[in-house]
């Protein structure tokens, strides 16, 4: 197989609006993260994938396009991007580009100009109907909205401003493609690809996700950008199989590095129930088995697997899966060793790695995720407490991953010198903090850093099988094995004392515990991990 820098980087998400003020107008910039790059270049990443900075109304927080090839005036201005790049090249650092062409903004040029000029070309750059169907928007709702002007229906799964675009007009396939080249031109390192699996949609089928036509748009995607340059490309698909990401990611393919697959994320939702009904406990002997097939059926060399726990549209992990209280930082350590030591590309979310937490949001005022107010608008009216909607949107909803990151015990956590942050600071800033982190030789942040090195350093991470183990139900342990050496891994996800015999082990590779003590016990207490090379 050939070997690429993503096999062993390490890929930090940035989200823009959370990270870093620059100008006290308490909303994150891109000065903001340029003076920022020190910290992470000591944390070791490989390449920052930037959630969008592009203009923007910011109705779904940039994820709402109105220009590509602009940046909004909240996070600065072309200039501060092209030394984001800049200063981030000197360090060793890549920049990874967030690519939404599954739609734009209502307010982008084209969709302007398709509303106002129904015979323009740019009309047939988006999907209109005369009646709609009962297709519903991942926000609730129709995904047709009537627009009074043409008297027709045009499709959004997203929010009404967010207009799908009709991938099957070739002219509008090569000016997107354009648009990546101009961006891959300034230096950028690859894309991450939002919803990339619903480009090939048939809304006359009902058919949102893995249209028949998708993997010839990706295969004509890389062929007018990617081809013959190393750079990274993952994309965003809810409902890839291991059989459908070999599709994506194999190299014969030519389309894509890797995916996100969110399987292991399902488990947080009880079974076939709304987002919002989510599973009080993890069910661990699924996230084995989960976790295995994908590091099983995704073989070396017909696909590569992405890792993450977080991400800017889910809860913390360590809120929903870890343990906020006494075990905050050993839970948060035996997550990431659980994680870091398969194969695959890790992600750490901004905050991750010094264990950031959900906010104790107490009502719907505090709010800004259009996802979360739109549900709770929905239930209200269905005859909902707000006290029942907000217990589901504290522990699932999208802005516990984005309040501010904690940078300091001091005000606005070093956030921001406004005392209005556009999400407010979550109050544990004041004993998680990256400044007290890195104070601490025994924090989380160094757990992580130590992770990040291992992989740089280590070939077995990408080449070495998978064997998941035999073990008690709540403690995941595998192998991964070369040729010369087997190396154990073992974390107890939970918070009880659980059996394990250890075997003979030649070397500690890294542990958030006393493994000689587990050797003699034949125990692992709460929240233990480690990986050690067997004899």
């Amino acid at each position: 197989m050939e070997k690429h820098w993503w096999h062993k980087a390490t890929i930090y998400q940035i989200y823009p609006k959370s990270f870093m003020d620059s100008n006290g107008d308490g909303i994150g910039d891109l000065k903001g993260i340029t003076s920022k790059l020190d910290y992470l270049q000591k944390l070791g990443i490989t390449a920052i994938w930037l959630s969008p900075v592009y203009q923007s109304p910011m109705d779904d927080n940039g994820y709402d396009i109105s220009d590509y090839q602009a940046i909004a005036d909240i996070f600065g201005d072309m200039a501060d991007m092209e030394e984001l790049l800049a200063q981030a090249k000197q360090r060793g650092i890549r920049i990874i580009m967030d690519l939404v062409v599954n739609h734009t903004s209502d307010e982008h040029a084209w969709f302007v100009e398709a509303r106002e000029y129904p015979d323009s070309p740019e009309r047939d750059y988006y999907i209109w109907r005369d009646q709609p169907n009962d297709l519903e928007s991942i926000f609730s709702g129709s995904a047709w909205q009537y627009d009074d002007k043409s008297g027709q229906y045009y499709l959004h799964f997203f929010s009404k401003k967010q207009p799908d675009l009709n991938w099957e007009n070739a002219t509008l396939r090569q000016k997107i493609y354009d648009m990546m080249n101009w961006w891959i031109d300034k230096g950028i390192a690859g894309f991450r690809m939002d919803v990339i699996d619903m480009i090939g949609k048939i809304p006359d089928q009902k058919i949102a996700n893995n249209g028949p036509k998708l993997h010839d748009y990706l295969k004509e995607m890389h062929q007018a950008t990617l081809a013959g340059k190393d750079l990274l490309t993952v994309g965003e698909t809810w409902g890839a199989t291991p059989e459908i990401a070999k599709k994506y990611s194999s190299p014969g393919e030519k389309e894509l590095s890797m995916v996100f697959q969110f399987e292991h994320i399902g488990l947080q939702h009880k079974e076939n129930a709304p987002k919002w009904d989510y599973e009080k406990e993890l069910n661990v002997p699924a996230l084995k088995e989960i976790f295995k097939k994908w590091q099983t059926d995704l073989e070396l060399g017909q696909g590569w697997n992405s890792l993450f726990w977080n991400n800017h549209d889910l809860p913390r992990v360590l809120s929903i899966w870890g343990n906020t209280g006494a075990y905050r930082e050993k839970s948060a350590k035996a997550l990431a060793i659980a994680l870091h030591l398969m194969r695959g590309t890790p992600y750490i979310y901004q905050g991750e790695e010094i264990g950031m937490t959900n906010y104790p949001f107490e009502n719907l005022s505090q709010l800004n995720d259009i996802e979360s107010l739109n549900y709770a608008r929905e239930a209200m009216a269905d005859g909902e407490t707000e006290v029942k909607v907000m217990d589901s949107i504290r522990i699932i909803g999208r802005d516990n991953a984005r309040t501010p990151m904690q940078w300091t015990a001091g005000a606005q956590a070093g956030f921001s010198s406004n005392t209005q942050t556009w999400l407010p600071v979550n109050p544990n800033h004041a004993d998680i903090n990256v400044e007290a982190s890195l104070v601490n030789p025994d924090s989380i942040f160094y757990t992580y850093q130590k992770l990040i090195k291992l992989r740089k350093e280590n070939d077995w991470l990408i080449d070495a099988d998978f064997e998941l183990l035999d073990s008690a139900d709540k403690v995941f342990a595998y192998k991964r094995k070369t040729v010369e050496a087997s190396y154990l891994v073992v974390i107890n996800l939970s918070d009880q004392v659980q059996p394990f015999e250890l075997p003979v082990y030649q070397e500690i590779i890294i542990s958030n515990t006393e493994v000689e003590k587990i050797a003699q016990s034949s125990q692992l207490s709460a929240w233990d991990a480690f990986c050690v090379k067997l004899a």
